[in-house]
């Protein structure tokens, strides 16, 4: 496989030559990656450093995922304007042995350690944490933008957070790491390993960043934003999702997420190649064919899904339609529901209706539809 397909999709492989003085080690390389297990969700936005790590895997090198458990528990901006909450440790256990599992859809799990930083920090003495901290300088810890910026504004920066740098770095003394993945926003964390291995008098690890997906709505793939394909969610959710894309971005999906070739043909064709890979890569072929079935038939056709939801109607004649809206079809508020009636984005069999309150008898055994994809079916009276 060789540097070329090791690197693939890297935006930064530091310090240049490194990966090849590694590869000339003639052993099998030790390549962390530190997950964020503050959610269970993976995205197939983190699928993209896990891609790269399941290449250096197929190479016979071995993977080894670092669940920041300790350093969550102080906190990690990770680029955010605050810190993160703190989790319980049994919230941590579940989030990690969900990633792990998602995970495994990508890389071998066989050929995978999943280590947890308290292992190593929680036995670190005083006199330890103190030799530790002389690995870095304040003022090199406040080169990351997030601090640098925070500093500026005069927004508040825990002692904690300047800590969990310094913590995550020796993350790759503990495991012995020889390459570090992550996405650009992570730059800095890995040249920070780098700078605390050197100081334990251990070979530095080679740093190896990825371009970050964007999604559909412009901006990067992110929990926090919903605005993610889950790299186990349903068949449906999945292809639906990914056949929100705009054109415009099929060419980095098309190279961080297949690792192809920008598509030349027709774009709907090529989305729905991704959209079949990402789904039988997840649940296998027969998902991926009934998920496009399902695609096909709901949004393309605008006909019911086979298999509709059922729901009971609530007590009261006439039904207050933006209510019912509400409470059985998923619509955030009222005054959204208002909107679809008015936009005619309400049908009751197939018939577009925009009253806002509706015959009790009129309802009874109908289908309801909200927008193109949200169904429901009421009993006959």
């Amino acid at each position: 496989m060789g540097f070329a397909e090791l690197a693939r999709n890297a935006v930064h492989v530091l310090p240049e030559g490194g990966l090849e003085a590694k590869l000339a080690l003639g052993r099998p390389l030790r390549v962390k990656l530190g997950i964020d297990v503050t959610t269970p969700d993976v995205t197939l936005g983190h699928g993209v450093p896990l891609q790269r790590m399941a290449a250096f895997q197929r190479e016979g090198h071995i993977g080894v995922l670092i669940v920041g458990d300790y350093t969550t528990r102080i906190g990690d901006p990770s680029g955010r304007s605050a810190a993160r909450p703190v989790l319980s440790g049994e919230e941590i256990d579940q989030n990690a042995r969900l990633y792990f599992e998602q995970a495994s859809a990508i890389i071998d799990p066989e050929q995978t350690e999943l280590r947890f930083n308290s292992e190593w920090l929680g036995k670190l003495d005083y006199a330890e944490i103190i030799r530790l901290t002389r690995t870095a300088t304040v003022a090199r810890l406040l080169e990351r933008d997030d601090f640098a910026k925070r500093f500026a504004e005069q927004a508040p920066i825990s002692v904690s957070e300047l800590l969990y740098l310094i913590m995550q770095g020796y993350d790759s003394v503990a495991v012995e790491a020889d390459v570090e993945l992550g996405g650009t926003d992570q730059l800095y964390n890995l040249l920070m390993g780098r700078e605390v291995q050197q100081a334990y008098e251990q070979e530095p690890q080679v740093a190896l960043t990825v371009e970050l997906l964007v999604s559909w709505d412009d901006q990067l793939m992110s929990q926090s934003k919903g605005n993610y394909v889950g790299l186990m969610e349903s068949p449906e959710q999945q292809f639906g999702k990914v056949m929100r894309i705009p054109d415009a971005l099929l060419g980095q999906w098309y190279r961080l997420v297949l690792e192809r070739d920008e598509p030349t043909g027709d774009p709907l064709e090529a989305k729905l190649a991704l959209a079949r890979f990402v789904v039988t890569r997840a649940h296998g072929d027969a998902a991926a064919l009934a998920a496009e079935a399902h695609f096909t038939r709901v949004v393309r056709e605008g006909q019911a899904p086979d298999d509709v939801p059922e729901a009971l109607l609530p007590d009261g004649d006439p039904v207050h339609l933006p209510s019912l809206l509400v409470d059985v079809l998923g619509v955030r508020t009222t005054s959204e529901a208002r909107r679809l009636l008015s936009q005619k984005g309400v049908k009751l069999n197939g018939e577009v209706v925009t009253e806002v309150d509706v015959p009790r008898a009129r309802l009874a055994g109908a289908l309801l539809q909200a927008g193109k994809r949200r169904y429901v079916r009421f009993p006959p009276a």
